[in-house]
């Protein structure tokens, strides 16, 4: 039980610097842009790469984990995430920034299909400990913005790079150390199968997922990519540093996270239907008052709309645990996490082609709410009860 509880906690850092690494760019880029002689627009998509392969690397990392060791993959993405962090922080060109950025996402593409099905082997309720999970990734996010706007504010952007990419590394080494491979007969019964359902069933659960992935996707993405820059041009009143921007979308991004035990828990307890609904419903006003909001009109709506934002990831990752079988979940993870981060990594040239065509967020939230209504007739199609399938240990 110790040894679980060890293996969950870094598991659960693991989803933070995931986060964390990936969203420290979109920061630091209100910095780095002068010293390269780039606008906003021109540097934001050197980080397009790194969103593709963290969506198309999914697929490999998941097969491998099923067929080599989950564990083994945990430590390749903790020392490879941090130093091609690391990489970024040394870079001295545009052209290697984006190289470097392409790398975090090949090793970031890891994480979510492998550790989240080592999370969820072996249980029968796995809403809870989603919902646990869903908090470091978000504070992971909400540190991304805080730890690299302090850092390029008080060192400069390398640092921002530089020192999270050395305690990824660090942490990966203490993973490798402290959390041994499990013994082959567990190995062995996580390749045995769960129940049945009806095909149709899946179909449909399917479908379903796919439009929510796709349109969450690009949703999160696009909200946590932008905001850096939204609030540096609509919360004028509050702050005009890259620190203070970072403290204010950490603080928002750290009270969304809380919509993710809210929502572990009401999982465990309810149908998927019953809770994604409203979930999903709640999203569509906020997004779109979030597109005329200044000041502390916007930062009161970009609470409400980031907490149910956020609040939705469990969701489609309770979905995913309840249809598949162990042995082959981390494939089934990695299929989900093609398609989410497939679609979020049109975020990036969504976000920069409204900005350089507008000079404004106001039709980029207009379209967000848009897919959020999408996602809410998907959401209603939904089965009233989800069956819950046998589980093996994990790996």
């Amino acid at each position: 039980m110790e040894q679980t509880r060890v293996a969950q906690l870094f598991l659960n850092l693991g989803h933070a610097f995931d986060h964390l690494l990936m969203l420290i760019f979109p920061t630091v880029v209100l910095a780095m842009a002068p010293e390269f002689g780039r606008s906003y627009s021109e540097m934001l998509p050197l980080s397009l790469g790194g969103f593709i392969m963290f969506g198309a690397c999914s697929l490999p990392a998941g097969w491998l984990a099923d067929r080599w060791s989950r564990r083994g993959m945990m430590v390749v993405f903790f020392t490879g995430i941090g130093a091609a962090a690391m990489l970024t922080g040394l870079a001295t060109s545009t052209v290697q920034i984006a190289l470097a950025l392409t790398l975090i996402g090949v090793f970031g593409a890891i994480y979510h299909p492998v550790g989240i099905s080592m999370l969820v082997s072996g249980r029968d309720k796995v809403g809870r400990v989603l919902g646990v999970n869903g908090v470091y990734g978000n504070f992971g996010v909400a540190l991304a913005a805080l730890i690299a706007g302090a850092l390029a504010y008080w060192i400069n952007w390398r640092a921002a790079f530089l020192l999270p990419g050395a305690i990824s590394i660090a942490v990966g080494i203490a993973f490798a150390l402290m959390v041994p491979a499990a013994p082959k007969a567990a190995r062995a019964a996580a390749r045995t199968g769960g129940g049945t359902i009806a095909r149709g069933t899946l179909l449909r659960v399917f479908a379903i997922l796919t439009v929510s992935t796709i349109c969450g996707g690009v949703i999160f993405n696009s909200t946590t990519i932008s905001m850096p820059k939204v609030f540096d041009e609509r919360l004028t009143a509050l702050t005009q540093t890259t620190l203070g921007i970072g403290v204010l979308v950490s603080l928002v991004y750290a009270f969304a996270a809380m919509a993710q035990l809210i929502v572990g828990y009401l999982i465990d307890r309810h149908s998927i239907r019953s809770v994604f609904v409203p979930v999903v419903a709640l999203q569509v006003p906020f997004l779109f008052l979030a597109g005329s909001m200044q000041n502390y009109a916007m930062l009161v709506v970009t609470l409400a709309m980031m907490f149910f934002i956020f609040g939705q990831v469990p969701i489609n990752d309770a979905m995913v645990a309840a249809y598949t079988d162990e042995k082959w979940r981390s494939r089934a993870f990695a299929v989900r996490y093609v398609v989410s981060f497939g679609a979020s990594a049109l975020s990036v040239p969504l976000v920069a082609f409204v900005y350089g065509q507008t000079g404004d967020f106001r039709y980029l939230f207009f379209v967000l709410a848009a897919m959020a209504s999408v996602m809410l007739v998907a959401a209603i199609c939904m089965p009233p009860q989800v069956q819950k399938r046998a589980a093996g240990p994990t790996r």
